[in-house]
């Protein structure tokens, strides 16, 4: 399934009358579909409680930001920030990295894990770069997605937090957390981007990407949530929530 973040096909086969996947409670009740009003109403409180959501790799230009991006799969933005300060003071064009010696590269990119395969492919993606698009990061999800590396969710963060524009990336917490709120009901990627940008505004689409992020990091943990804490746990239909919050004053 494809997607939103096509400028010439729209919204792919929700554009054309795919219906919403039905959501399935424990009984086997078929539960309502979330609608526009719901997820505005949690996201316009997750806005609140994470003033502050943004994109925590921290980059200068696309090509860094894309660097990051690759070297942030199964590792932390905390630990990439950490590696890519002397990369990027090092590597200060595609070509730059499309010369790295790969040896040398792999142990510079060590502690990010999987370091063969995601140096691998940057040296590769900058090869592509600076043979067919003259060192350049390109604009358009049909052109990212032939880099080696990059896939959707690499793309839709490369375009709204590079070039501003609108895209519903995808990741472990963004699909932990549609899921408990009971947005989605799969797992498949393209399928909750393709839900997700059907029920939220195009302009929204990136912001919503970090709100969801942020809360499956801070609060919607994958094994130790904190739903005391949660400032949407009142529109959250997960069974695996606690369901009683405890909202007397803390002691100090």
């Amino acid at each position: 399934m494809r997607s939103c973040n096509r400028e010439d096909e729209g919204f792919g086969l929700m554009g054309r009358g795919m219906r919403p996947v039905e959501k399935v409670s424990e009984r086997g009740e078929v539960a309502a579909p979330p609608t526009k009003a719901k997820v505005r109403k949690i996201l316009g409180v997750l806005a609140k409680s994470y003033p502050d959501a943004r994109i925590e790799l921290e980059f200068s230009s696309p090509l860094e930001l894309l660097v990051a991006t690759i070297l942030s799969a199964q590792c932390t933005d905390a630990r990439v920030n950490l590696v890519t300060p002397r990369l990027f003071k090092k590597y200060r064009s595609a070509r730059a990295y499309a010369e790295a010696d790969p040896a040398t590269f792999e142990e510079q990119i060590r502690s990010t894990g999987f370091f063969r395969s995601k140096a691998r492919n940057i040296i590769a993606c900058c090869q592509k770069l600076a043979r067919d698009f003259g060192g350049h990061v390109p604009r358009t999800m049909g052109e990212l997605t032939t880099l080696p590396g990059v896939g959707r969710k690499t793309a839709n963060i490369l375009l709204y937090n590079a070039y501003g524009i609108p895209g519903f990336a995808v990741d472990t917490h963004v699909a932990r957390v549609t899921n408990r709120l009971g947005l989605v009901s799969t797992e498949d990627p393209d399928t909750i981007e393709e839900e997700m940008c059907r029920l939220i505004p195009r302009e929204r689409w990136g912001q919503a990407t970090h709100l969801f992020i942020i809360h499956g990091r801070r609060t919607c943990d994958a094994k130790k949530p904190r739903c005391q804490e949660c400032s949407v746990h009142s529109l959250c239909p997960w069974p695996g929530k606690r369901c009683q919050v405890d909202l007397r004053p803390k002691r100090r």
